[in-house]
């Protein structure tokens, strides 16, 4: 009956071949032993494959779980409406794949304490399993990106964010990206972690940004991910929250 310290949100889509490797029960039996009542929220966008079928079933049996159904629409929306359910005072936004693991989560929850609403992860320029390709890429975008926004974070792009609950339904209530996302077709991610990250700094939230370890785990085929087109379309929508930022449209 305790509110959650911590509510654990991930999203889900098509991850079959991640659920299958086991990592909601490393993240139920990290969180079990822990000191503070927390839930895990899964938010499923529109999943085609059977890791649903999976995810219930886990579920079912884990009373701290809870499985929530969305239309496909894309990474952002499946996280508002996790967001919009989470009971706890602190989101922990991270991917099924866990690429980063919950337990990194240890290392973010003592800045909040001391007076950071939102912690971030940050993976570091050598990261493990990445091809020499994606690294050069990876790079580029970085320089990119910090010479348009958040020239002071490092690392905007890793899936591991710790925000304070309240803080988080404002942020994903100003977000303009979500206004243009026609139909979603496959995996979608959009340039939301920067116009989150954005927007906290608009509304004058202390923004800490952690190490935390990073290696690819992502066995997910369901995805069918472009990384070259990704990368170009999220630096295109960086450029739209410059554009937005610069109309005024983020103005508190």
């Amino acid at each position: 009956s305790m509110q959650p310290l911590v509510t654990v949100l991930i999203p889900n889509y098509n991850e079959i071949e991640n659920v299958k490797r086991g990592v909601l029960s490393h993240v139920a039996t990290y969180l079990s032993k822990q000191s503070y009542p927390y839930e895990v929220i899964i938010s499923d966008d529109g999943s085609t494959d059977s890791s649903i079928l999976l995810i219930k079933e886990f579920v079912s049996k884990h009373p701290h779980f809870k499985l929530i159904y969305n239309q496909h629409a894309g990474k952002p929306y499946a996280l508002r409406s996790g967001i919009q359910a989470a009971k706890g005072q602190y989101i922990l936004l991270t991917d099924m794949d866990q690429s980063t693991p919950v337990g990194e989560l240890a290392k973010l929850l003592p800045w909040v304490k001391q007076g950071y609403p939102v912690v971030i992860g940050s993976r570091g320029a050598k990261r493990q399993d990445t091809s020499p390709i994606r690294q050069l890429a990876s790079i580029i975008f970085l320089i990119v990106r910090r010479l348009i926004l958040l020239p002071e974070i490092k690392d905007t792009q890793c899936g591991f964010k710790l925000v304070e609950a309240g803080l988080a339904r404002n942020i994903f209530a100003r977000m303009r990206l979500f206004g243009r996302v026609s139909n979603a077709v496959g995996w979608k991610v959009t340039a939301y972690d920067v116009e989150l990250l954005h927007l906290a700094k608009t509304l004058r939230a202390k923004i800490k940004e952690v190490p935390v370890i990073w290696k690819n785990e992502d066995e997910s085929l369901g995805k069918s991910r472009n990384f070259v087109k990704e990368s170009l379309e999220m630096l295109f929508e960086i450029m739209r929250v410059r554009v937005n930022d610069m109309l005024g449209k983020y103005n508190v």
